[in-house]
């Protein structure tokens, strides 16, 4: 994608939300650790139900290790693999209460040595927990990245290192949600909604679906 495209792309998303973000519910970053170690392979819409139960009682570190791993799976068994997502955040709680003062660590290399977070995790807490303009992709961001011709690669960390160099800094620190809400939504995985995509004449996918051009914000 030519960079005045980039540029257009991305000024079209954020005139659409001029405000976007996860959609996690969280008020702590630790809140929003333990919501993207539960989210992966479910739903937000599932993992927000469940923490709506669990955070009354526990939204911190000692907390839920003081409900023990148990009491913890009772309060996320309707997650997917909630057992091996249990273990994980037990165990990163402990490492958090023995090594970080209970407080989730703001460096990637201190947050990638917890149980259950990768790069991509890292990535969602540096970004939308401490505000630094990382790209964490997911699904939705590689097919979109992939299919508009904005990043093209054969794995997330290509794709991902690839949107840090071409995506404008103005747009970088938001770039993540705008991406993954319109992968979500807009570019679906089986049947992309094309009639209603506000960059359908930027992108470069060739399979578009057929409908008239939206018209874009003003």
């Amino acid at each position: 994608m030519k960079r005045n495209d980039v540029i257009e792309m991305f000024t079209r998303l954020r005139e659409f939300n001029p405000q976007p973000t996860t959609e996690l519910d969280y008020t702590t970053p630790f809140e929003l650790l333990v919501a993207v170690i539960l989210s992966a392979q479910a739903t937000d819409v599932g993992v927000n139900k469940a923490t709506r139960r669990l955070y009354p009682i526990a939204n911190t570190p000692q907390a839920i290790l003081d409900l023990g791993e148990e009491g913890f799976k009772r309060h996320i068994a309707s997650i997917g693999l909630f057992n091996a997502k249990a273990k994980n955040v037990i165990a990163t709680c402990r490492i958090l209460v023995d090594q970080h003062g209970g407080e989730v660590p703001r460096e990637r290399e201190a947050l990638e040595a917890l149980p259950g977070v990768g790069r991509k995790t890292a990535n969602v807490i540096l970004n939308t927990a401490f505000g630094e303009p990382t790209i964490a992709v997911d699904t939705h961001i590689f097919r979109v990245a992939n299919r508009t011709g904005l990043a093209k690669g054969k794995n997330v960390r290509e794709v991902e290192d690839k949107l840090l160099r071409v995506v404008p800094a103005e747009f970088r620190q938001d770039a993540h949600h705008w991406l993954i809400l319109h992968g979500r939504y807009v570019c679906k995985a089986r049947k992309p909604d094309c009639p209603t995509c506000l960059i359908r004449d930027l992108c470069s996918y060739r399979h578009k679906t057929v409908g008239p051009m939206p018209t874009t914000p003003a």
